[in-house]
């Protein structure tokens, strides 16, 4: 028999009937279930467009996007940042992920991976981003703790070294915050591509993953292939479109075409969109890399 929410603790999980839970008015206000019959197919797949991505809405059908993964600009000054405001760059943000939500179709996720930002403050960006988020209307499903490194390197950012004075903590994590659009499950069924031990292990809320060298990809703050990879098997079927709006230097695009899927990607940086371009050009899709069967009929 499976265990059920009780008042006090509750020590198995497995097969677990939370039903008593979700009715709670804490839940209740939170539930909210879009028409399935909603969802557009959109005739705009496999492109990347150089330009602005918060007037997605002139490229992209309503409702035809499946999954949204990015990594925003963190405006710390990296070579593609402007120097905005905290308000001015949640606004960009907020003008961005209101275009991405027009976009996707209902249940499609939306995963976007940021880091908080400064000691003195502190910047929860992470937080903002929840916030913001849920102000535009999306459901909130949970986040992934990137788990860049163990910490024992050189990396140096004490403040004051063993002293009280004022240390500082060394972050070595990112988050990936993930999002649903008007319900948790997907309104579309299709093939799924992720197997039993990646499903059990990114299922987890800790991903231990490396991260890219700038110098390799050519861009100054990628993410790691592995990184869309996971977040596609894990959320997407065979022949969804995945769109990310900030695309840098194409990699959630590259990691759409090997796994089988369509891609849409926006960027303003025209050096970073001919990256793109020639990464796609080099990736093959993982179906066509496997070995083929012989034919039984021949001799």
């Amino acid at each position: 028999m499976g265990t059920e929410t009780k008042s006090f603790g509750s020590s198995g999980r497995e097969g677990h009937n939370a039903s008593a839970f979700y009715s709670r008015k804490l839940m209740v206000e939170h539930q909210i279930t879009t028409d399935s019959s909603l969802i557009n197919w959109s005739t705009c797949r496999n492109q990347i467009f150089c330009e602005s991505s918060d007037r997605m809405s002139e490229r992209l059908l309503p409702n035809s996007v499946s999954l949204m993964i990015t990594s925003p600009p963190y405006n710390v000054g990296k070579e593609y940042d402007n120097d905005l405001s905290t308000e001015e760059y949640l606004t960009l943000l907020e003008n961005v992920f209101v275009e991405t939500y027009k976009a996707l179709e209902p249940g499609g996720r939306a995963c976007v991976n940021v880091a908080n930002l400064g000691r003195k403050p502190y910047i929860p960006l992470a937080s903002h981003l929840i916030h913001l988020m849920n102000r535009i209307g999306f459901l909130m499903r949970g986040e992934i703790i990137w788990q860049k490194a163990k910490g024992a390197s050189g990396s140096c950012a004490w403040g004051s070294f063993k002293m009280a004075t004022n240390p500082s903590l060394r972050d070595v994590h990112e988050y990936i915050l993930i999002f649903s659009k008007g319900r948790f499950d997907r309104a579309r069924k299709g093939k799924s591509t992720i197997s039993r031990d990646d499903f059990m292990r990114d299922t987890l809320s800790i991903w231990e993953m490396r991260p890219e060298s700038a110098r390799r990809v050519g861009h100054p703050a990628p993410f790691p292939e592995e990184l869309p990879e996971r977040l596609i098997n894990l959320y997407s079927f065979e022949g969804d479109l995945i769109l990310d709006p900030f695309m840098g230097s194409g990699t959630t695009c590259v990691a759409a075409k090997k796994l089988g899927r369509d891609y849409v990607g926006f960027d303003t940086n025209p050096d970073y969109c001919i990256i793109a371009h020639e990464r796609l050009k080099k990736t093959k899709p993982l179906s066509d890399l496997q070995p083929q069967r012989p034919n039984s009929t021949n001799p």
